[in-house]
């Protein structure tokens, strides 16, 4: 008669692979568990053991695997399965205590585009799970750089703190996307027929924002940084006091269109920004780009960038035959100027202002400027 072969035993506190009841119902019976201690009874004086949940598999052999590799690379069971949003969720709490608030909306938006993996169970997550979601998501370069550098982060809080085994991280690629720019926004001008759609709504405060980054020709942060003591009304210009470049600090015109814009945002509050909140607070930039700026391009079918309104500028300034000269004067080019130009320091306010003043303008809008001109005329006699 033949011998039964025997399984080999499994050392003590190694785990095991158990079959649960129903098997036939489900798509992974087997259960792989590990002893992860013992509860004493004082009343019986029996000793129980305490089990951790490794997973589930759908044979007893994948279930062996399992168990193997969790005692090549074990973790701590105590602390659970957490699911890439719950890793999120305890990371970012350590993390944004003492974050900037641009460093957040940046581990925000990359934490957005990862929607496939929120209920993921972490400590399975696999490189491929990762690329997924960096071949699919369809940010651009600067936004996939993002991505990584938050799975980086989460790796590397969740193998500090023993919940996965393995950091899968690092072998993500996003090289290949170095060139490319899927949802790329252009960085171009807006066409005249969008122009003249801003100005028919310019009785909006908004859309007369977007237009004085048209016809300034300032940067956004410029514009939100602005101060009303920086501001000279009577005198149609205001200063840029601090800027990306030594050579942004300047004077800038204020044509005699977006003139009305300027007063109305400076009596429309007490406070010392000229462009806020409507609580009075000053813009944050991604509070101005996310509720105002684009919701308008949304309205008006663009898409276009807040520095997009300065590349018109620049176009409008061209296109106007307004010199070299002037145009690097107002929007802050300088250091761009040749000697003989490097020259003209102390052009007359009043020669931009005609400048500005001789760009393009919708037909209508220019009809209304001379009205109210004509009107205030009559009534200064």
């Amino acid at each position: 008669m033949a011998r039964k072969s025997k399984t080999l035993k499994s050392p003590n506190s190694y785990g095991g692979v158990v079959k649960m009841g129903n098997a036939s119902r489900r798509r992974r019976p087997y259960i792989v568990r590990v002893t992860t201690g013992y509860d004493y009874n004082e009343k019986t004086g029996k000793t129980t053991q305490k089990y951790g949940i490794i997973g589930y598999a759908a044979t007893r052999e994948e279930g062996l695997m399992m168990l193997a590799k969790y005692h090549d690379q074990p973790y701590d069971i105590s602390k659970g399965n957490q699911t890439f949003r719950e890793v999120y969720e305890l990371w970012s709490e350590e993390k944004y205590e003492n974050a900037s608030n641009s460093t957040i909306a940046g581990y925000r938006a990359a934490y957005n585009a990862c929607t496939i993996l929120y209920e993921h169970s972490f400590r399975d997550l696999k490189t491929k799970d990762l690329q997924n979601v960096i071949d699919t998501c369809g940010k651009n370069y600067p936004t996939l750089k993002n991505i990584k550098i938050l799975f980086n982060q989460l790796f590397a809080y969740a193998m500090k703190n023993e919940l996965c085994a393995k950091d899968y991280s690092k072998y993500v690629d996003i090289s290949k996307y170095s060139d490319k720019n899927p949802n790329r926004l252009t960085r171009d001008v807006f066409p005249k027929d969008k122009i003249d759609l801003l100005w028919k709504n310019c009785d909006d405060s908004y859309y007369q924002m977007i237009l004085i980054l048209i016809y300034t020709g300032v940067r956004i942060q410029e514009l939100l940084d602005l101060k009303k003591e920086h501001v000279h009304l009577n005198e149609h210009y205001f200063d840029v006091v601090a800027s990306k470049t030594e050579s942004g600090v300047r004077k800038v015109p204020i044509s005699d269109y977006i003139y009305p814009f300027f007063k109305n945002w400076y009596f429309s509050s007490d406070g010392e920004y000229m462009f806020h909140t409507k609580d009075n607070q000053p813009f944050k930039y991604r509070n101005y780009y996310d509720s105002y700026f684009m919701p308008i391009m949304e309205q008006i079918d663009v898409n276009l960038t807040p520095h997009c309104c300065r590349h018109t500028f620049v176009s409008l300034l061209a296109e106007a035959n307004i010199s070299q000269t002037y145009n690097k004067l107002i929007v802050g080019h300088k250091g761009a100027m040749s000697l003989n130009e490097r020259v003209y320091t102390h052009i007359d306010m009043k020669e931009l202002i005609n400048a500005v003043n001789s760009i393009y303008y919708p037909d209508f809008i220019k009809n209304k400027v001379k009205t109210r001109a004509s009107k205030s005329k009559e009534l200064s006699r």
